[in-house]
């Protein structure tokens, strides 16, 4: 019987649907975990939602400080909600943002609540969390809303800009130009090392190195400048920022509540190059995927990074493999495909024979594995020199397996990439380049289908054998007695990225608890029902 070709490579449906069924098997032991477990951050989200915000004198939120204190109290494993809404019943304070004072204090002690007293101190919760929802459910709205008065960038790929000086006020008119310039989607890079910070920082912020705080206030300011350009140039322009790191969760609702509309969120990126604990970042990211499934978030997830360690062909098959594992675990929280910002990179070496057509046939793979998700294609890094010749030729090279693969989100290749910190001219060089293939060779996809026996189509099947042969191996891999899932044997092995993670180390693990059976989180259960 003849096979239903798959996409421009003919790929054998049956081998992609194994290697559909063994991403679920890896990622179920995962997702159970992340059911099991909760973590601070989580339980801060759930009163962010419910409107908790501000800092103490010494800028630490009230959400840690209510949460660090219930902990002390009854212990993070029941969930926070119940303790903190039978206070405000007991009246031990008139809102959240008095009883997090009150309670910092040590003026206040919390309780697990029994019967009566637990049924009405879960109604107050549910409800006020619920309120949070409904707002996102508001922005979400409004996105909509805009993009039909406004108009939306008139076709795929959408152009991905970074602007990053660390001072919110001086990103703004950045962002602005770049939208002006051609820019969809402006990305606002976050300060080094805030994914290791274990609070959100408050209010806007004038100090970030290498990149701005990612802040409520920050996120409120952008999307109401952009917002303001987007009505002046006719089209809409989306905003992206990052929910990893150890407050993954609180991020994602921000970016909810404030109408972001793409975030940074990978599954295995914080653990693989933060080195947080990988429970600690699974539990954290399904949470998170919830709350952006809600949002109507599209997620951008960290393939690219896996090339910047290890070598872009030898490794192309874990590339594959981590964009089959984010796409099980984006589903199983709600993500739908039009969300599925899967990410890869024009990382192989150049002095490589066929380097380019081998870069042509692992972007092909990604798009026919993955026909509707608007995958995010990363421009050159690691072999860009001070040669600015070279570094405009490469960036060209990939805006064209770009526009010859039909990604979705083409973020922007500078010519001084990874040597210096670009300037605003390299950005308008860079944007001329896009332009210029986007008008040359744009639909020169229409046209293009490799020889089904050739090099490519070859390339991209012995890509997809080396996944499924990968994940069979993660499959049938032993567990130990501390594990309970063989992808946690595989990342504390080196498989991804080199890096060799185990799962009972990393930052943030005493931020993790294990579920009791009377744990109860208002947010979880509105979000599980989506």
């Amino acid at each position: 019987m003849a096979r239903t070709p798959r996409g421009k490579l003919d790929l054998d449906p049956a081998t992609v649907r194994q290697a559909r069924s063994l991403a679920r098997k890896v990622g179920r032991p995962i997702v159970r975990i992340a059911q099991q477990h909760t973590t601070v951050s989580v339980e801060r989200a759930t009163l962010r939602l419910a409107g908790l915000e501000g800092a103490d004198a010494e800028g630490s939120p009230w959400v840690n400080r209510l949460v660090d204190v219930v902990r002390a109290d009854v212990g993070l494993e029941h969930g926070v909600a119940l303790p903190v809404w039978d206070a405000l019943r007991r009246a031990e304070g008139a809102d959240l943002r008095e009883l997090a004072e009150k309670a910092s204090a040590g003026s206040v002690t919390f309780r697990l609540p029994e019967g009566q007293d637990a049924k009405r101190a879960r109604a107050a919760a549910a409800k006020a969390v619920g309120g949070g929802i409904k707002r996102i459910d508001a922005r979400r709205r409004e996105r909509e809303r805009l993009i039909k008065r406004v108009g939306d960038a008139p076709a795929t790929p959408w152009i991905y800009l970074i602007v990053a000086t660390g001072d919110i006020y001086e990103d703004i008119p950045q962002a602005q130009a770049a939208a002006r310039e051609g820019a969809d989607v402006i990305a606002v890079i976050r300060s080094t090392g805030q994914s290791l910070l274990d609070f959100v920082p408050e209010g806007a912020t004038r100090e970030g190195f290498a990149g701005t705080y990612a802040t409520q206030e920050n996120f409120r300011l952008m999307r109401a400048a952009l917002d303001e350009t987007s009505k002046e140039l006719g089209r809409y322009v989306r905003l992206t920022n990052y929910a990893s790191g150890l407050c993954m969760p609180e991020i994602a609702a921000l970016a909810g509540l404030e109408r972001l509309d793409m975030m940074l969120n990978d599954s295995m990126y914080g653990i693989l190059f933060r080195d947080i604990n990988p429970i600690r970042t699974f539990v954290d990211q399904r949470f998170s995927r919830q709350v952006h499934a809600r949002a109507g978030i599209i997620i951008n997830t960290g393939e690219d990074n896996y090339l910047t360690t290890a070598d872009a062909v030898g490794a192309a098959h874990t590339v594959t493999t981590s964009q089959l594992l984010n796409e099980y675990f984006a589903k199983e929280a709600g993500l739908e495909n039009w969300q599925l910002g899967l990410g890869h990179a024009f990382e192989i070496d150049p002095d490589i024979p066929d380097s380019f057509r081998l870069e042509l046939a692992h972007a092909m793979l990604a798009r026919d594995l993955f026909p509707d998700a608007p995958l995010k294609w990363m421009p050159p890094t690691r072999h860009m020199t001070g040669d600015v010749f070279r570094g405009y030729l490469l960036d060209g090279f990939f805006n064209l397996v770009g526009a010859l693969t039909g990604q979705g989100i083409l973020l922007v290749g500078m010519m001084t990439e990874a040597v210096v910190t670009p300037w605003l001219s390299d950005r308008d060089l860079a944007l001329q380049n896009v332009r210029y293939v986007m008008n040359a060779a744009g639909n020169l996809r229409e046209d293009f289908r490799p020889e089904p026996d050739g090099f490519i189509a070859q390339r991209a099947r012995q890509v997809l054998a080396e996944t499924i042969d990968l994940m069979e191996k993660i499959a049938d891999e032993p567990v130990s007695a501390n594990q309970s899932a063989p992808l946690l044997e595989a990342i504390a092995d080196g498989t991804f990225g080199l890096m060799k993670r185990p799962a009972d180390k990393g930052r943030g693990l005493e931020g993790v608890a294990r579920k009791a059976r009377d744990y109860w989180n208002p947010a979880s259960e509105i979000l599980e029902a989506t």
